[in-house]
């Protein structure tokens, strides 16, 4: 063979193998081919709810997927309307969803056939604060008043704390204010953190444990204010940091942190739970993400694989007996 022909040989040999790399027979990586659901198993307005839409109009803006995402509300039962429908979705890679700590408090308060095992984690996004808010208009400036002030009326006329949901975050942390301080309330549940802060506004409430982002509105005009966060250690973001801890305020060690994380079905295809933890890392490091944790003191804390998982599991010992304490559980 000519020195030539060689050559031409391992061309047309490079040729052929590129194409066989590049051509019709390759695997092409997975992305969505349909438009994604994106549940909320909370009502409007609230935390879930707020993080949710902002995901939705992030990944629009940047677009970091072929597919939109439609955002639907199914906070029916504490949000196990939204649970049990993602769990009946095995395999679907085109449904994902929103959770917040109700995702261990419903099914232990009321017995409904849900887990969080029976869904895939994909995310954990933020870990969320608590604040203890009254009405700007009210004479409290500190939480010790207010409380002094709720333990006067422990009778019949007692003071009413709205939350979001029974049995969920925002009645277990009034029933430990309750235990730490003697204080009793009347706890009125709502179906998101808006519409909490919104009756707080509105005086048809004394108090509420809102998270930051549920109240901050309302708080920089001057409507509600901030009286102690549920935490070891204030708020390090400059706007928030002045709001001291419940221990520093009351003397009562009561902490607590809320899971903002995004799960999909049960048997959710490996490509496509690569493919949302890689979309959701490039919409948690956008300068609106970013933005949106310091605004709402919410604490940066992405976590996937394993250690996600691993997390999963205490936080569900953890409400376990901090629910058992409250007399939550389901008997």
């Amino acid at each position: 063979m000519t020195r030539q022909w060689r050559r031409l040989t391992v061309l047309v040999a490079v040729v052929v193998a590129v194409g066989v790399g590049a051509g019709p027979g390759a695997p092409a990586a997975w992305e969505p081919t349909k438009p994604i659901e994106f549940v909320i198993p909370a009502g409007t307005g609230g935390g879930a709810d707020q993080m949710a839409r902002l995901i939705a109009g992030i990944v629009e803006k940047h677009h970091l997927s072929p597919r939109p995402m439609i955002v639907v509300n199914k906070s029916g039962g504490a949000g196990a309307e939204g649970f049990l429908d993602v769990k009946g979705k095995k395999g679907d890679a085109h449904t994902i969803i929103i959770t917040l700590s109700n995702l261990f408090t419903t099914p232990l308060h009321t017995g409904v056939p849900f887990n969080w095992k029976d869904l895939t984690p994909i995310a954990r996004m933020a870990l969320d604060e608590f604040i203890l808010w009254v009405n700007a208009e009210t004479p409290y400036k500190t939480a010790k008043e207010y409380v002094a002030a709720v333990k006067a009326r422990s009778g019949g006329d007692r003071m009413k704390m709205a939350g979001t949901g029974s049995a969920q975050e925002d009645q277990i942390l009034t029933i430990q204010l309750e235990q730490a301080t003697g204080a009793k309330f009347i706890y009125v549940p709502f179906k998101g953190g808006g519409e909490v802060c919104v009756n707080l506004v509105g005086k048809h409430v004394d108090s509420t444990v809102n998270n930051p982002i549920e109240c901050v509105s309302h708080w920089k005009a001057g409507r509600v204010r901030p009286l102690a966060v549920f935490d070891t250690a204030r708020i390090a973001v400059p706007e928030w940091k002045d709001i001291p801890t419940v221990k520093e305020s009351l003397g009562a060690d009561i902490s607590y942190l809320m899971l903002r994380g995004i799960f999909g079905p049960p048997g959710m295809p490996k490509e496509a739970l690569e493919w949302y933890q890689g979309m959701l890392k490039k919409v948690y490091e956008t300068p609106e993400f970013k933005d949106y944790l310091n605004q709402g003191a919410l604490k940066p804390a992405w976590e996937t694989g394993p250690e996600f998982v691993k997390w999963l599991g205490g936080a569900e010992e953890l409400h376990r007996e901090l629910m058992a304490k409250g007399g939550l559980l389901k008997k």
